[in-house]
């Protein structure tokens, strides 16, 4: 099996130096970027299984970056775990608002930052059989091959959105606090804000809207947090 491939965009050197080391002893194949520019490119041409990407950074930061990765048509499934001192909540919205899938405060323990690549890739590759697929309301998902589809149209969605909407459509009718749904899509102990999860269900009905859907298929339950609409006779 190939080794999996890392981008770590970050400007301090000690600490890419770290890293690479730590992930190289544990099977990884590493790569680095000093700069936003730098990593971009990097992350166009080698087109890493993970980005380990720091905010701020010389030039153009990592925000900007992450969007960047996002709108590209190559770029836009690869998993970002945001790395910054930055602890503020509305750090973390705008990070997540924009497409990342999981943020880590410096500083940080690499055996925490390695679990959370692992749990990030095993997400991406799939671990279910065959034929597991999941259908509801026009929205069919399709672990294996890490697709969804609404009405029989793509939907481009990150890792993190993807994991996400099948936990809702895989128990239609059931109301999910934010946290349980935080918890399925990215991982026990991963940062849970009450907003990130406002962010990500917010983005995911525009997507469903333009892929032609109508109405709310993602409701909103007061005072609990959401769940996916279930048919009257389903419910029965």
């Amino acid at each position: 099996m190939a080794q999996p491939r890392i981008l770590i965009v970050e400007d301090e050197r000690g600490l890419t130096q770290s890293l690479s080391w730590y992930f190289n002893k544990e099977g990884y194949e590493t790569h680095v970027a000093e700069t936003g520019t730098e990593g971009l490119r990097k992350a166009q041409t080698i087109l890493p299984d993970v980005v380990l990407l720091d905010i701020m950074l010389p030039g153009m930061n990592g925000l900007d970056v992450c969007r960047e990765l996002r709108a590209g048509e190559r770029t836009r499934e690869i998993p970002i775990i945001m790395l910054t001192a930055k602890s503020e909540e509305t750090d973390q919205v705008v990070g997540y608002s924009l497409g990342a899938d999981d943020y880590v405060p410096k500083p940080f323990n690499n055996k925490v930052l390695l679990a959370k690549v692992k749990a990030l890739l095993r997400r991406v590759q799939g671990s279910g059989e065959p034929g597991d697929v999941a259908e509801y309301h026009g929205v069919k998902i399709d672990r294996i091959r890490h697709r969804v589809t609404f009405q029989g149209e793509t939907l481009d969605l990150t890792p993190t959105e993807f994991r996400l909407l099948e936990t809702l459509v895989r128990q239609p009718g059931r109301a999910f606090s934010r946290h349980q749904l935080m918890d399925s899509a990215i991982g026990e102990g991963s940062i849970v804000l009450e907003r990130t999860i406002d962010v990500h269900i917010k983005t995911l009905r525009q997507k469903l809207v333009q892929a032609g859907g109508e109405g709310e298929l993602i409701e909103t339950v007061r005072g609990v947090g959401y769940r996916f609409r279930e048919d009257e006779a389903d419910g029965k």
